[in-house]
């Protein structure tokens, strides 16, 4: 038994732990953070999960420590396996609450972009998500 134990720890993969939040305002755009530290500057909010957190709570934290500002959370909208990364991240519809945008050492700027024509340059991947969530969405009003 601790032979197998032993071989699955070593082949199989391990994956990090992320939280990230999708904000639709009104007419449907999308918020995104512009990250100090990426290729592609523009991307969705989002964070490491720390040991011990809640998702729900990681998310929270993550958006007031980015911006200085309240995120509330709507609901959960998918977990995310990214093979490339090996990355696991939770994915809450959120809204914001209050406070006022602060830059920080991560976030530069925030800002609503238009999902259909108005997306700026960003992972291919958020891309994705931001567009299928946009019909999801759409599609639950109807």
């Amino acid at each position: 038994m601790w032979v197998h134990i032993l071989a699955s720890k070593l082949v199989r993969t391990r994956f990090r732990a992320a939280v990230a939040a999708l904000v639709f305002d009104e007419q449907g755009r999308v918020l995104l953070f512009r990250h100090t530290y990426r290729k592609f500057e523009w991307g969705i909010p989002a964070g490491s999960l720390e040991y011990h957190e809640q998702p729900a709570d990681a998310i929270i934290r993550e958006f007031f420590e980015e911006t200085g500002m309240q995120a509330g959370i709507e609901r959960l909208l998918t977990v995310v396996s990214a093979k490339e990364d090996h990355h696991l991240t939770v994915v809450y519809l959120c809204r914001v609450m209050g406070g006022k945008f602060k830059p920080s050492h991560e976030i530069s700027e925030m800002k609503y972009f238009d999902v259909k024509n108005g997306l700026p340059m960003m992972l291919f991947a958020e891309k994705d998500l931001i567009r299928w969530a946009a019909r999801e969405l759409r599609h639950e009003l109807a």
